[in-house]
């Protein structure tokens, strides 16, 4: 295990850096959510691994059973991120990261891992590519183009919640499912809020605050889903008017 690393644990969750590439010391609303949303999540055997660094390197993956997503399967882990950036890329963090997630499966007698993928490269999703160098291969998909890439290692598969692939809601309005899980949430629904308000575009935000109610969403969800017009559009956080802008002259 490389001493580079740490975990982050209920002692040291209000110490350690956590916040992707948010790098303020003051106070930020998105962190202090990030902070009492992991606070539970800990309880429940998340794990939070992180380069020993103010930097922009770190896995986050969860037991499935307990993972705030529609998936379904029986022993598995879910990967939420796993993210290298900046000059701390080519190093091989990427690497560490994924073996020792794959190593603590593998002890502790799971089935496989499991995470978010598509068809065409999301932004603000992992990129699968290097996952499939493990040998993630694509077990579920959407009509929408989202996939579940899944490493079995018994031959067993998860699969997408059958109300995942609904796609549909009744609202028209521009609806916008989220959770804190990520310190940029905050941001975003602010951004979006100001916008519709200023071009009076109808809005309805909808918090996920249980893990009920995310295994229940009407799409594929990783902390953000964005719907229009009834319509599912995308996990992409809203981070340019211009994205907003082609969602919304659909």
């Amino acid at each position: 295990m490389s001493t580079d690393f740490i975990n982050i644990t209920e002692d040291n969750l209000y110490d350690e850096h956590l916040c992707c590439i948010i790098r303020t010391r003051k106070f930020h609303p998105g962190i202090d959510a990030k902070r009492k949303w992991l606070a539970d999540r800990l309880k429940e055997g998340h794990v939070f691994r992180k380069l020993n660094e103010r930097a922009t390197v770190f896995i986050e993956y969860a037991p499935l059973e307990v993972s705030w997503v529609p998936i379904v399967g029986d022993n598995y882990y879910y990967i939420y991120c796993l993210w290298v950036l900046g000059e701390y890329k080519g190093k091989g963090y990427g690497r560490e990261l994924m073996e020792y997630c794959l190593n603590d499966a593998k002890e502790n007698g799971k089935s496989g891992i499991c995470m978010l993928g598509s068809k065409r490269q999301k932004s603000w999703l992992s990129d699968q590519s290097f996952a499939k160098k493990y040998g993630f291969e694509v077990v579920d998909d959407t009509e929408n183009g989202y996939e579940l890439l899944a490493l079995s290692f018994d031959g067993t598969v998860p699969k997408f919640a059958g109300n995942a692939k609904k796609e549909k809601i009744d609202n028209k309005d521009l609806t916008i499912y989220y959770d804190m899980q990520c310190p940029y949430v905050d941001q975003k629904i602010n951004y979006v809020k100001k916008y519709c308000e200023e071009n009076d575009v109808p809005l309805s935000l909808i918090q996920v605050k249980t893990l009920k109610q995310a295994k229940g969403l009407p799409c594929v969800f990783n902390n953000w889903a964005v719907f229009y017009n009834g319509k599912f559009e995308t996990v992409n956080l809203l981070s340019d008017i211009n994205t907003l802008k082609r969602i919304l002259k659909k």
